[in-house]
């Protein structure tokens, strides 16, 4: 058994990057069914990573269904492939298409956990979503702290909608997407960005706080739209039918936007 494994390029997702580069040895078939992975000592050592990363690796790699381990024996790829089990290839999020793809998946669920959220959030709920604003506006716009505060916020949304299934697949393609947004680095960055960002934000969990449910789908598209711009897709291609809009409010924000955005690339 040849093996096409390389030392992975420094960053904040190594485990990602360890976990895509064994799932495709598997895909490839140079790990085929059966077969048992190498030691942890040894694929760290193959990597140039530690120990901790490819465990983490090796734990996305079971939870997706790729591999099963047992205590004492080892880890082994799983005698077939399991269709129930969801993944999104990492590498393939590389391309602008696959990216625009999940960005577009990610519009369609997040703007009914909005509406979902609004009818049945709870208390706890709002301080949840409370809390992540705080954490967005303590970190630097962009940076890492700031996207898993992002995160977090999207996390007590889809808590709030009290469907298991869908915060399971909400929380699941959120966390594809950052991990692209920071692989790729191409969020613009700016003080007026910021401030328009949290705005976005900050509008969402009002209308979810009023539990007022068309609001919040409004408010979710409106940020989803401004995200896409962001991070240099096409506003529409951020929800899958165009978004209703506040008379003036939007139009005006999305004018604000793309003007920093010039503004960004000008500088």
């Amino acid at each position: 058994m040849t093996l096409k494994l390389d030392k992975v390029n420094r960053g904040p997702h190594l485990s990602t990057l360890v976990a895509s580069s064994i799932s495709r040895e598997i895909a490839q078939g140079r790990l085929k069914p059966g077969d048992q992975l190498p030691t942890e000592q040894a694929l760290a050592t193959t990597f140039g990573v530690s120990r901790n990363v490819v465990r983490e690796a090796i734990a996305r790699l079971r939870s997706e269904g790729r591999i099963w381990s047992q205590q004492g024996r080892g880890a082994f790829v799983t005698d077939a492939n399991n269709p129930t089990v969801l993944t999104i290839d990492y590498e393939a999020l590389q391309r602008a298409d696959s990216f625009r793809s999940l960005f577009e998946l990610r519009g369609i669920l997040e703007v009914q956990a909005a509406a979902l959220a609004a009818r049945r959030r709870s208390d706890a709920d709002l301080a949840a979503m409370g809390e992540a604003l705080a954490g967005m506006r303590a970190a630097p716009y962009g940076s890492v702290a700031w996207l898993r505060s992002d995160l977090e916020f999207h996390r007590s949304v889809a808590a709030a909608t009290r469907n298991t299934y869908m915060g399971q697949f909400l929380v699941f393609v959120s966390e594809r997407v950052r991990e692209s947004i920071l692989a790729a680095g191409n969020q613009q960055k700016s003080d007026d960005m910021a401030r328009i960002t949290l705005g976005e934000h900050e509008r969402i969990l009002a209308a979810i706080r009023a539990s007022d449910a068309e609001a919040a789908q409004m408010a979710m598209r409106d940020h989803l739209a401004g995200a896409a711009l962001r991070v240099g897709l096409h506003e529409s291609d951020a929800v899958a039918e165009p978004a209703p809009v506040p008379e003036a409010a939007s139009p005006v924000r999305h004018s604000r936007l793309r003007k920093a955005i010039r503004k960004q690339a000008a500088g």
